[in-house]
């Protein structure tokens, strides 16, 4: 026979603010149709848009493991990209992540919805600190980017000198740049570096992290 122990904390009902669900929920009924249009649907194989959809369904069941997978995989990328759009402002670009976002040829409006990587990793944090930080993210995210990786990496463009819209080297699976591979390794040196490198280096700093700093995600305790 089992019982719950109700001493365990839990985190309060609606603990998420539903203006909050609601502006987000606005903010992606526009973002994914105008996206689809414009980059079409591989573009949502990209990490950053696979943790904005999984956050829009982790805020309305108020799921800590969807919030927490999405902060494990994207809180270092996104980091980056605002370090990088911070210099890029200021005329000192790091390290060339946010140049697309001063190209005054590209479109303002996909740019200024682009401006959503600049921040979602602080909603990530503040989601993370009303939820809880659900232990299992790092497994789940470093399970589904494994697959993410191996779809860009065999079935996805690879860089292309003018690629134009076309979403290509998908996850960085081909090197940084998106106009020509990367020729330090062989691909599948560097495929297998980010299949290794991505969990040790990227995914699990964030975890241990969260896993210290914020509360932890509530689960009923079942006792014997």
């Amino acid at each position: 026979m089992t019982r719950v122990d109700d001493t365990v904390s839990r985190a309060p009902a609606g603990s998420i603010p539903l203006w909050l669900k609601l502006a987000y929920s606005a903010f992606m009924a526009v973002l994914i149709p105008v996206y689809w249009h414009y980059y079409g649907p591989t573009n949502f194989l990209y990490f950053c848009d696979v943790a904005l959809i999984l956050t829009l369904v982790g805020i309305w069941i108020e799921s800590p493991l969807l919030i927490s997978m999405c902060a494990v995989g994207i809180l270092v990328s996104q980091a980056v990209w605002v370090a990088d759009f911070i210099g890029n402002f200021f005329g000192v670009p790091l390290v060339g992540l946010t140049d697309y976002m001063f190209e005054a040829h590209r479109s303002l409006f996909l740019r200024g919805l682009s401006l959503f990587h600049g921040w979602l990793p602080f909603l990530l944090g503040y989601l993370v600190w009303r939820l809880g930080y659900d232990r299992r993210a790092l497994l789940a995210w470093t399970g589904l980017a494994w697959v993410l990786i191996l779809i860009c990496f065999f079935f996805m463009p690879p860089p292309n000198p003018n690629p134009g819209l076309t979403p290509v080297n998908i996850n960085y699976v081909w090197g940084f740049s998106d106009h020509a591979p990367q020729t330090w390794v062989h691909p599948l040196v560097w495929f297998a570096g980010l299949i290794v490198g991505l969990p040790l280096l990227v995914f699990a700093p964030v975890h241990f992290l969260l896993a210290r700093a914020m509360p932890k995600a509530p689960r009923a305790a079942v006792h014997p």
